[in-house]
């Protein structure tokens, strides 16, 4: 195989891809997704093979309809799991702390619950205040005691560490050396691993290589490491290529790319949310698209073990759940061959121009001589 004279990096071989469609993607819909299209989305992420599933939100009803459905979705998930007899990991999101002991009660009475369950900080504090209502301080004093208990329950915890790149709530930057404090406050706390999180979509690639070069130098295992990018600006799957590069081998992804911040319309009237829309047009935001990760990850011959015409089903039948036409190209132009087994065919060779040309016509700029 051809050995470039420049390199891209240390491209990992094989990366864990999580869906977060169901969860993080139809949060952002303005109409209530009913529990049976969940639970297909569900059902397709297993045959698929993704081992990292989100399937809901334990959060307030009143704040966040979508989610109403939690425990069904959680039952009906857990006996999909059973049904196919496979090891994928489920997790749900609890941010505030009275959303999270419901869960640990029901596990403690033989409930169906997930295994791994979300907490979430924002570098922002004009962010942590709009998603949770507390301070900094007053957040992470709740998380270490809501860590404790459901470590002691028996639960996975993540730490997810929001607007790294750039907060939604207040237009600005923010400081990369403060999230990879909180990377390591979550960690003390005892989490089991880190979502890093690009909610605003500000991040860009340097950035994101800047971030996870150090978060790799302190804490060098790729398995406690999640990379979450939206693609407000449509920098996304450039994004996941220098997270890759600095290591990082696990990916968050929706399919057709829905997501976002929860919504505050629903179904025809007002609801809470996480309040006023944070982007002019709402419609636009969204995460990485999963099928366009897919075809890229293919392309580079990085694998993925996921099954790729199960996964382009998933993705139209997410378009119709959603009404629309998505974000996904891939869906509309297909797969590509896998790195390194392109064959093309030759109607002539370079040899017949060399023979013509032993020396090029016109001086090539920056070509050494040697090179012909």
């Amino acid at each position: 195989m051809y050995t470039p004279r420049f390199t891209v990096g240390n491209i990992p071989k094989k990366v864990r891809l999580g869906d977060i469609t169901v969860r993080d993607g139809f949060q952002h819909e303005e109409f209530y997704v009913h529990p049976d299209a969940k639970i297909w989305c569900i059902e397709q992420a297993l045959k698929c093979g993704f081992k990292d599933i989100e399937i809901t939100n334990f959060g307030n009803p009143r704040i966040i309809p979508q989610f109403g459905d939690c425990w069904e979705i959680t039952e009906r998930a857990c006996r999909l799991r059973e049904k196919y007899n496979v090891e994928a990991e489920y997790t749900a999101i609890a941010i505030a702390k009275d959303r999270t002991y419901p869960v640990i009660e029901a596990k403690k009475a033989g409930k169906p619950v997930p295994d791994r369950l979300l907490i979430m900080v924002s570098t922002s504090e004009a962010h942590q205040r709009t998603n949770s209502g507390l301070s900094h301080r007053e957040y992470l004093a709740n998380s270490e005691v809501v860590t404790r208990d459901l470590r002691e329950a028996g639960f996975k915890v993540c730490g997810a560490v929001s607007t790294i790149w750039g907060c939604p709530v207040t237009q600005s930057a923010t400081d990369l050396d403060w999230a990879v404090d909180l990377t390591e406050i979550f960690f003390r706390m005892g989490v089991s691993d880190i979502e890093h999180a690009d909610h605003d979509g500000q991040a860009n690639p340097v950035a994101v290589y800047d971030y996870f070069a150090r978060i790799m130098d302190r804490f060098p295992n790729p398995d406690l490491h999640v990379a979450h990018f939206h693609v407000t600006r449509g920098w996304g799957l450039t994004n996941v290529y220098a997270a890759m590069q600095a290591g990082i081998t696990r990916i968050e992804a929706t399919f057709g790319g829905i997501g976002g911040q929860p919504a505050n319309f629903v179904d025809g009237r007002p609801v809470k949310g996480t309040g006023k829309y944070y982007y002019t047009n709402p419609d636009a935001v969204g995460l990485v698209t999963m099928e366009d990760l897919l075809v890229m990850l293919n392309g580079m011959g990085v694998e993925h073990g996921i099954d790729m015409e199960l996964a382009f089903e998933y993705g139209h039948m997410v378009e119709k759940i959603c009404k629309r036409s998505l974000r996904s190209s891939a869906l509309h132009f297909g797969d590509l061959p896998k790195y390194g087994e392109i064959k093309t065919t030759r109607n002539y060779k370079v040899e017949e121009w060399r023979e013509r040309f032993p020396q090029p016509r016109y001086t090539v700029p920056g070509v050494p001589e040697n090179v012909w």
